[in-house]
């Protein structure tokens, strides 16, 4: 199959995501003096922008690639929700798969930015456990639309509305509808993702989930924490993300190192998401655990290259591909 093959066959995809869904909110402006009040930068704010976070700009991911992007989650019945909906609503992605509580609010991350440089983080969001009802809200939610979708996608960020139960009943159903399952994981529910096709950490969260000291580690420390991982939790295979160092993949009985791609990095925010969905829909296709690698990897570091979370640039991707000689 053919690198542009590829690309079109993205457009006949349907991917089911699940996960922690945020409004990712962005203040930008200049700093030229120091607070007399505190020994902080004084931001004089040019212009304020809101985008869609965590799971949600996975589904933007999926969406630019030219597949249909089904986003289950939970927000709050307050003003970031609404925003959260109306961004859904421009984007013209479904939210019928999105439930609202009045008793979570919806998660936004606010970064104050000033020239290239973050200036702070404001975080407001709860990270509890979804109650019994919102849980099997979303349960149903998930149950409907999984069916009809060719690969789903665990988003987690630890914000509860991933729990162990809910994975084990979409991991069943996925198996009992011949589906492939792909995890970008986070601490809490690292070793609860039993039965998954790709599991994809980084190297962080790959040395802190299993507990073994992968500080600078080679291609067999790599390859040994990934059987140590199997042993404990059974899955197909995993895609380690490292950072500047490229990507590791274990699938299907091989195991491939990949560089990564030398780039002007402006912004490592949101990488992850466009290396998961990049990897689910090659992944949904049948592509080679080589290709399926090459691709994540080489989409990763191309959003690296843009201040903020965005999602990547199909035709910039593609071009990119083409020059590589894979296929």
């Amino acid at each position: 199959m053919s690198i542009d093959q590829v690309f079109q066959d993205f457009s006949k995809l349907k991917a089911l995501i699940i996960g922690d869904v945020m409004m990712d909110a962005y203040t930008w402006g200049d700093v030229d003096r120091i607070s007399p009040e505190a020994p902080v930068p004084v931001v004089r704010v040019r212009k304020r922008d809101y985008r869609l976070g965590g799971a949600a700009n996975v589904a933007l991911n999926v969406q630019a690639l030219g597949a249909e992007p089904l986003l289950c989650s939970v927000i709050g019945t307050d003003l970031a929700g609404d925003r959260f909906n109306e961004l859904l609503k421009k984007r013209n992605i479904s939210s019928i798969g999105i439930v609202t509580s009045e008793d979570r609010p919806t998660t936004v991350k606010t970064r104050v930015i000033s020239g290239h440089q973050h200036v702070v983080r404001v975080d407001e969001e709860t990270d509890q456990q979804l109650s019994v009802p919102q849980e099997n809200e979303l349960w149903e939610r998930i149950a409907s639309l999984l069916p009809g979708a060719d690969v789903v996608i665990f988003e987690d960020y630890d914000k509860g509305v991933i729990s162990k139960t809910l994975i084990e009943k979409v991991v069943a159903l996925a198996k009992e509808h011949d589906i492939p399952t792909v995890v970008d994981p986070k601490k809490r529910n690292f070793l609860n993702y039993a039965g998954v096709t790709l599991f994809k950490p980084n190297l962080k969260e790959l040395r802190e989930g299993l507990k073994i000291d992968l500080v600078s580690p080679g291609r067999q420390e790599l390859e040994n924490g990934i059987q140590s991982l199997q042993k404990i939790m059974p899955i197909r295979g995993a895609l380690i993300t490292l950072s500047s160092q490229g990507v590791l993949i274990s699938l299907e009985g091989e195991s491939h190192l990949l560089s990564a791609h030398i780039r002007e990095i402006a912004d490592v925010s949101g990488a992850g998401d466009t290396v998961i969905s990049i990897a689910a829909l090659c992944l949904a296709l049948g592509l080679s655990p080589f290709l399926i690698a090459a691709l994540s990897n080489l989409g990763g570091g191309l959003v690296c290259e843009h201040i903020g979370v965005i999602p990547i640039d199909k035709e910039d991707l593609l071009k990119e591909a083409r020059k590589q000689n894979w296929v």
